[in-house]
């Protein structure tokens, strides 16, 4: 797969997962978490036992189907399947995925829950849990599902917890599920990669459209995000008629137009994709170049992710937020955490205002 050396984390966690050690592993986004549990399973899994030995829950269905390739790719010449099961698509193909004996499941809590139920999935011979983007999973309500799924899983198992928080919610759930964890962290909470660098720039909400236009670059894969489902809507039909292409992603979209959306952005078909906070957590495309900020994020955590899907595994990347006058709260907020590593940037778009106005003058 192109791997020459481990990332910090792998170097880390691998050969505690591969001793059989429980662990939670924090890390900053982007440096290579997947690999670090999903060479472990690679390692421990039997292609010839017919059934689940290897669960991962994610939060979001584009996390639980990036997830499954790379852990597809790593089995590939092992034998061992990968089935990847979430909702918003048809349970027939997932439910025949486990019944062909898929060793490893990755999927999102709520459809492994109906899995369960229906007796498609059993899981009383699992030998490893993992968690991936565990905060995320508990702040978007997960946690009686994660119990439930944990309790279904043997005593026996080894569980891995990967998470870039660690609020009391994931400490009480580490207390109570993990045996005498071994805790690996790289980076400080809540640390931006350092190969972002990071620009801000003081924009009326009236002129952020122009700000964004002026912005854009052709041939560079730009990642946008706005705060809500119509905000996304309205900015990409507004492009469209601009002549801009850009296409939408959020969570009111059918999963099977989502997946499209991805893959055609992963392949370089689309350019700029506007998002929700969907995409601000665990999704990897290697070639995003800018990440923009045309809503703030109202948190530093928030901030963190969203400017994490740029710069991945090593590569640089821009990240530009728009601060309004309405946004000072949450931007005084970000300043105080991030500090000098966020430069002001002056558009074009006022040098060229202020100039005429001084030509007037």
């Amino acid at each position: 797969m192109g791997y020459a050396a481990p990332t910090p984390i792998q170097e880390l966690v691998i050969e505690p997962l591969m001793s059989g050690a429980d662990i939670v592993g924090q890390a900053q986004t982007g440096t290579g978490k997947t690999a670090g549990f999903g060479i472990p399973i690679t390692e421990m899994v039997d292609a010839r036992e017919r059934f689940a030995q290897a669960i991962v829950l994610t939060p979001t269905r584009e996390l639980a189907r990036q997830v499954a390739d790379e852990l597809a790719a790593l089995c590939k010449r092992t034998g061992a399947r990968v089935a990847t099961v979430y909702g918003g698509a048809r349970i027939g193909p997932q439910t025949r995925a486990l019944e062909s004996g898929a060793q490893i499941v990755v999927g999102t809590p709520g459809r492994v829950i109906d899995l369960l139920d229906r007796g498609s999935l059993r899981l009383d011979r699992a030998r490893i849990v993992v968690l991936d983007e565990a905060d995320q999973m508990l702040d978007i309500g997960f946690l009686p599902d994660v119990r439930r799924i944990l309790r279904a899983t043997p005593r026996s198992r080894q569980t891995a917890l990967f998470t870039a928080t660690v609020p009391t919610m994931i400490r009480r759930l580490i207390y109570s599920y993990l045996r005498e964890p071994q805790w690996f962290r790289v980076g400080e909470e809540s640390e931006p990669v350092e190969q972002v660098t990071q620009r801000y720039c003081e924009v009326a909400s009236r002129d952020k459209l122009a700000a964004l236009m002026s912005l854009l670059e052709e041939d560079e894969q730009t990642l946008v995000f706005r705060r809500t489902q119509g905000d996304v809507d309205w900015l990409v039909n507004t492009l469209g008629r601009r002549r801009v292409r850009a296409a939408a992603i959020h969570g009111g979209l059918p999963q099977g137009e989502r997946n499209a959306v991805m893959q055609q952005f992963r392949d370089g078909a689309i350019k700029l994709l506007v998002s929700t906070n969907l995409t601000s957590r665990g999704i990897d495309v290697p070639s995003v170049a800018n990440v923009i900020n045309y809503d703030i994020p109202e948190s530093v955590e928030e901030y963190v992710h969203r400017i994490g899907r740029t710069a991945r595994m090593g590569r640089e990347g821009a990240a530009l937020t728009f601060v309004s006058e309405w946004d000072l709260e949450f931007f005084d907020a970000i300043k105080a955490h991030v500090g000098d590593d966020l430069q002001p940037l002056e558009l074009a778009l006022y040098q060229a205002r202020e100039a005429k106005a001084a030509a007037e003058a």
